[in-house]
């Protein structure tokens, strides 16, 4: 929900010449109406060697939107219909944490097979006492959230409530398994500080510490992109395992040629600063069928000490 997405039309010729060789996951791709064109989905999802997305969900009622408002059950149903059946498309439900069905929400989409909850804090911090129950709901499901972080390109004054130290008060929320999206873009420093405060929470807190993920889905403007990545893997913080790429597009229209751009860039970016094939394919695919496996422990990561 930050920078804007131009439209292009990609040719089988193009996607067939220019198609690379690690495959790729989209963590960050929204449904924007109820006419489920899965098919088409998946073809253009082919021509960029993608094997699949997150799926996120019309949004909640009461959140910004042109035409339309779903009620909860239309739009659970509407992202089920977009995944069931279909490997690799999971199917997350974009719920207000702050409404007054929120919790059954949550309880009703696990029961029918949703991967994961997508968040936006658009007129609440996310240390709302409302939020922060839903929060906790969220963790004992044992499904992952993605939050939108970042400034908000919504019209209306939100993005004080995303910045990304914001964010800290979900260390009171164990066992969550959250991301935060577009590198948190213009505060990405601010981001990969407070990365490094989960990871040193490893070594200080008992119980099961909340696992943050990156998600770099723009939010950066080419300007700062090649300057945040290697930022981000080279600071020193054990980043490898947690870092995911989305694109923000469309599954209704998905904008194949847009995303191939960032996906060669970041791949260029990735390869500069010294990764490998098998890094660069963590941070294509294999660290969001992690983020959404629900397995917490098959990776061990390295706490750093306080101050670096």
């Amino acid at each position: 929900m930050t920078a804007g997405r131009k439209d292009f039309i990609i040719s089988s010729a193009f996607a067939t010449t220019q198609k690379g060789t690690i495959i790729m996951l989209d963590c960050h791709v929204h449904i924007k109406s109820d006419s489920v064109r899965k098919n088409d989905f998946r073809t253009m999802l082919g021509n960029i060697d993608a094997e699949g997305a997150v799926v996120l969900s019309l949004p909640p009622e009461n959140f910004f939107a042109a035409g339309r408002k779903y009620t909860s059950a239309e739009r659970l149903e509407n992202v089920l219909n977009w995944c069931r059946g279909e490997k690799d498309l999971y199917p997350f439900l974009w719920i207000d944490p702050v409404s007054e069905n929120a919790a059954w929400e949550i309880a009703e989409s696990c029961g029918k097979g949703i991967a994961g909850f997508k968040v936006i804090c658009d007129r609440f911090y996310p240390s709302d006492k409302k939020a922060m129950k839903v929060f906790k709901l969220i963790a004992a499901s044992g499904k992952p959230v993605l939050f939108h972080s970042g400034i908000l390109w919504d019209g209306k004054v939100s993005s004080k409530y995303n910045r990304p130290m914001e964010f800290e008060c979900l260390l009171e929320v164990p066992g969550l398994k959250f991301a935060l999206a577009h590198v948190s873009w213009p505060w990405c420093d601010e981001l990969i500080a407070l990365y490094g405060k989960f990871l040193n929470a490893l070594s200080l807190n008992s119980g099961k510490t909340p696992e943050m993920y990156i998600d770099t889905t723009p939010g950066t403007p080419l300007i700062y992109r090649e300057d945040t990545l290697k930022k981000l893997y080279t600071v020193g913080y054990d980043v490898e395992n947690n870092v995911i790429f989305g694109s923000d597009s469309y599954a209704n229209d998905y904008n194949a040629k847009w995303v191939m751009e960032w996906t060669s860039r970041d791949r260029q970016i990735l390869k500069s600063v010294g990764l490998d094939n098998k890094q660069i394919e963590k941070y294509f695919s294999g660290n969001l069928r992690r983020f959404v496996s629900g397995d917490a422990s098959s990776v061990n990561r390295k706490s750093p000490l306080a101050g670096n």
